[in-house]
């Protein structure tokens, strides 16, 4: 459903063009110093607008407290933060309801709930709702002291400099994707457990919720698989569990060993494309050719560095609060 994570829970709501999206967050510590200008810094760098290659569309996205702070801190109850919709301009949608865009989850939510899904801007499913992600992964950083999470974009369009790739989308008026990859220091030996709820299989589930992924690996990912055994092991270096290399990308058996987390998602190009497009027509039964209007993103992996910090960041509290290495109450 939209819940996730065990002790520290996080749930989103809302849709792209309703009044309001937020996200409801349970298991946060009390006595955690929270405000409105704590959530600007990864706000502003997720939104669009603000960099060549976004969506123009600009929300101020400022959180409203509507639970769990009193005072300044949290109170150690829920914590619920809204992020009101202001400049939405449905009509776009209004137009194309009839052809369902490729790509995209129309069609598919349509035939799940009916015809009864808010589909302007995408609804539930919009990359709006990752703007609740980072939210949760704002008040997460605030647990993860001495821990620090750093997401950065590696390639636009297969290219490792990002101007030349972004360049390929306004060159044939198309939309292209990204690599993005995320590293964690500070990291304690020992958080995750084998099989399901390892590690890597926890980063895997939320960062599948982030619009647009379609791949992970860790560490040297797939290019272990043309790899000798002794090319790839790490071997180790002493008692803290540091290793000459980290092919593992910090996790072994499902549990960090101590190093450097390394991880990266492929985000594939943004669906809603100006390029013309074939599509069926669900009122007619025909196959006919769109474009798809509106205000979109070039390339999504532009904002998506916070939202995967975010992800990591939440996972890893946790997970950090199931092996109680966290205070729950902050001085």
């Amino acid at each position: 459903m939209n819940h996730f994570g065990k002790l520290f829970t996080v749930n989103i709501f809302g849709e792209s063009h309703g009044e309001s999206v937020g996200v409801v967050i349970d298991g946060c510590p009390a006595g955690m110093p929270l405000a409105v200008e704590d959530f600007i810094k990864d706000t502003e760098r997720r939104k669009g607008g603000t960099q060549k290659g976004t969506t123009p569309r600009q929300e101020e996205d400022l959180p409203l407290f509507k639970s769990g702070v009193f005072n300044g801190k949290t109170t150690g109850a829920p914590l619920t933060l809204l992020f009101e919709n202001k400049n939405t301009r449905s009509g776009d949608y209004e137009k194309q309801r009839a052809v369902p865009r490729p790509g995209h989850a129309d069609f598919v939510a349509n035939r799940k709930f009916g015809g009864h899904e808010d589909y302007r801007g995408g609804g539930h499913f919009s990359g709006r709702l990752t703007l609740c992600l980072v939210a949760a992964g704002v008040v997460a950083k605030k647990i993860l002291k001495g821990i620090t999470v750093d997401a950065t974009i590696t390639s636009i369009a297969g290219e490792p400099d990002l101007e030349k790739g972004l360049q390929k989308a306004i060159d044939q008026k198309d939309s292209v994707g990204g690599i993005v990859e995320c590293r964690v220091k500070g990291l304690p030996l020992g958080l995750g457990e084998p099989f399901f709820d390892s590690v890597e299989s926890l980063l895997a589930h939320a960062a599948f919720a982030i619009p647009a992924v379609r791949g992970i690996e860790f560490g040297t990912g797939f290019k272990a698989a043309d790899m000798f055994g002794v090319d790839h092991n790490d071997a180790i270096e002493d008692q803290e569990g540091k290793t000459l290399t980290n092919h593992a990308g910090g996790i072994v058996g499902g549990i960090t060993n101590g190093n450097e987390l390394v991880f990266r998602i492929a985000i594939k190009p943004t669906s809603s494309t100006p390029k013309e497009q074939y599509t069926l027509n669900w009122e007619t039964g025909e196959k006919e050719s769109f474009s798809v209007k509106g205000r979109h993103d070039l390339c999504i992996a532009l904002r998506v560095p916070p939202v995967l910090e975010a992800i990591t960041a939440f996972v890893l509290a946790d997970l950090m609060l199931r092996e109680q290495k966290v205070s729950r109450i902050f001085s």
